[in-house]
């Protein structure tokens, strides 16, 4: 990975952070969805990238947003699961060829298709083990249950249209 790449992952970095921090924080859809729009960072890092640096970057991401959210910890556990099944999720959806170096897995790079069978998983998984740790159980079950699938697709919604203006394609097609 080249130095300029490096510097622009950690500027992705802090402008997710930013974003979550001072705008997505107070933003609900109809009190049962919320955007936690910064584990796209996560999942959207290139594909080559191992676990390990997933996990620290994961860690790092969620204990800054478990300190302006004063969560204790939930959100870093939450991105933690999801950065440690990101890289086994991959190695299962990659074709016979591989993928090409550095590429990340976009829309504009995969196409809608993969990335729905891709990243919707992941935010299922993220939004599960969020919810249920925050309800410490199975307590009011319907109403997490509902909490998860109304925050999950008003994420993938979110992160579509993100990658939609934010992102550029990186290989030619």
């Amino acid at each position: 990975m080249t130095s300029s790449r490096i510097f622009y992952l950690i500027g992705g970095f802090l402008v997710y952070l930013l974003v979550q921090i001072l705008v997505l924080k107070n933003l609900v859809l109809f009190g049962v969805g919320f955007c936690f729009l910064y584990i796209i960072f996560v999942i959207l890092l290139p594909i080559e990238t191992k676990t390990i640096p997933t996990l620290l970057i994961a860690f790092g991401m969620g204990l800054i947003v478990d300190l302006f959210y004063d969560t204790l910890g939930i959100h870093t556990a939450s991105l933690l699961i999801v950065a440690f099944i990101r890289r086994p999720w991959i190695k299962i959806l990659t074709p016979t060829g591989g993928y090409d170096d550095n590429l990340q897995p976009t829309i504009l790079n995969m196409g809608i298709g993969w990335f729905m069978t891709y990243s919707l998983p992941l935010i299922v998984i993220f939004n599960f083990s969020f919810f249920f740790i925050e309800s410490m159980g199975t307590d009011l079950f319907f109403p997490v249950v509902q909490k998860i699938i109304a925050s999950a697709i008003f994420v993938f919604v979110m992160s579509n249209i993100v990658q939609l203006l934010f992102y550029r394609r990186r290989r030619g097609i």
